[in-house]
């Protein structure tokens, strides 16, 4: 009996979680790894801290190497391999080696996509001028430095006020970098509710970063005296010299499309709660794919690694004989942190600007809403440091639909606890009884 032939597109967080589990699952399995990138396996998440050389060594960020892949669990792994098309009635994939030009064919039992996404780059006046850079991979790290150090900028323009975005405003004014921070809504981290932005804009404020909200960017263009020059659509220009775009992301679903895979309503693959899709031998997971809000029970898409690491792993049990007793994807709720100059900013579930657009939803209204604002610890103990925390809550039984919390300390302890009574459909009343240190 042949060896069960597993090919997997993408080595980063779901699909580098994807193969380890199938080893782990199987010791016979042949398993590959294409990825068009020079590296796989890489922590995403602190590239901006690698900018401001928080991260000094880049080799930190590489959480496993195509070498490691090879000899710790025996799976190959090809960099620099573009996956051009699948045919899924042959059970193969077209690859192209970037480094020689090569096209070959590969065949699979079992073929998973975890494609990952891509920065947003509008198609602007200007947007491919020099200086003006997105970041979402090592080498986007090593052109931002590169400009950093041989240019020695004095003002930056980050365009962009999300997660991306604050982390590398942090970051570049730790190297000494003015900023200037666009964003097109009326505060910084749209995701969070107005109010809770709002503490966050006052924050940055007083850590000198200017803020200008409400005004697109219409483009860009290279000033006399060697700048770039931020067009905003209200006339406004601001010069910098050097522009960091962090105004989100799009699923990479062009492959998965043209195999005649199903795109849901979202724009993500259409995936069960064991990642397989419409096509019964290929299987989905990160970015890329649509699945459950655990709290409306609709489909959503949450660019994140947490939930695309435990996808992964699910995708490679369900390969592996695992379908029947093996776990079930139940679905993401969006749990995240941020840091900014000292600030800590997190979030799970939904927020009200959210609910407010679910009107209908019996599942989750109507809700109510409370603030808290209190310390961190006990506020006779020096150094209590204080925190505003939103908390959402459906009035007919109190079950909780979502929390924002932002302060200095103390922040991230009090979501992961409402994420989890959350995740175990938890109310208001569970939280009050709750036991905690």
């Amino acid at each position: 009996m042949k060896n069960m032939r597993i090919l997997i597109v993408g080595g980063v967080a779901g699909g580098a979680s994807c193969a380890a589990r199938a080893r782990r699952l199987s010791e016979d399995a042949d398993i590959i790894i294409f990825d068009r990138g020079p590296f796989v396996s890489f922590a995403n998440c602190g590239l901006p801290y690698h900018v401001g050389n928080i991260i000094t060594d880049e080799d930190d960020l590489l959480v496993a190497s195509p070498e490691l892949f090879r000899d710790r669990f025996n799976i190959d792994v090809r960099i620099l391999s573009n996956v051009r098309s699948i045919f899924p009635e042959k059970k193969s994939i077209e690859v192209e080696n970037l480094q020689t030009g090569e096209i070959y064919r590969e065949f699979y039992d079992a073929l998973v996509l975890s494609p990952g996404s891509e920065p947003i780059r509008p198609n602007l006046p200007g947007i491919d001028l020099s200086g003006i850079f997105t970041l979402w991979t090592i080498p986007d790290t090593r052109e931002i430095k590169r400009w950093i150090e041989t240019r020695n900028p004095k003002h930056a323009v980050v365009v962009g006020g999300g997660f991306i975005g604050l982390e590398m405003t942090e970051n570049l004014k730790r190297l000494g970098i003015r900023l200037t921070i666009v964003e097109m809504q009326e505060h910084v981290m749209p995701v969070l509710d107005p109010e809770m932005g709002a503490i966050i804009n006052d924050h940055l404020e007083q850590q000198e970063i200017a803020l200008c909200f409400g005004s697109p960017v219409s483009g860009f263009r290279q000033a006399a005296d060697g700048t770039i020059a931020v067009m905003l659509e209200s006339g406004r220009e601001i010069a910098a010299d050097l522009v960091i775009l962090s105004i989100g992301v799009r699923p990479r679903i062009e492959l998965a499309r043209a195999a005649g895979l199903k795109i849901g309503a979202c724009g993500g693959i259409r995936v069960d709660d064991r990642m397989r899709t419409s096509d019964e031998n290929i299987w989905a997971v990160g970015d890329a794919v649509e699945v459950n809000d655990f709290v409306t029970g609709m489909q959503t898409m949450v660019p994140l690694a947490g939930p695309a690491n435990r996808q992964g792993r699910i995708a490679a049990g369900a390969i592996l004989g695992q379908d029947a007793h093996g776990p079930r994807f139940r679905g993401v709720q969006a749990t995240a942190v941020c840091g900014v100059l000292g600030m800590t900013i997190a979030s799970t579930g939904k927020t009200e600007k959210q609910l407010k657009l679910l009107a209908d939803r019996e599942e989750i209204q109507p809700y109510e809403k409370i603030y808290l604002h209190e310390d961190h610890h006990a506020g006779y103990y020096p150094g209590a440091k204080p925190i505003t925390l939103k908390l959402l809550f459906r009035i007919s039984d109190g079950r909780i639909l979502g929390a924002q919390a932002v302060g200095m300390e103390g922040v991230e302890k009090r979501i992961d606890v409402i994420s989890m009574a959350i995740q175990k459909n938890g109310t208001v009343f569970d939280l009050e009884e709750a036991e905690l240190c």
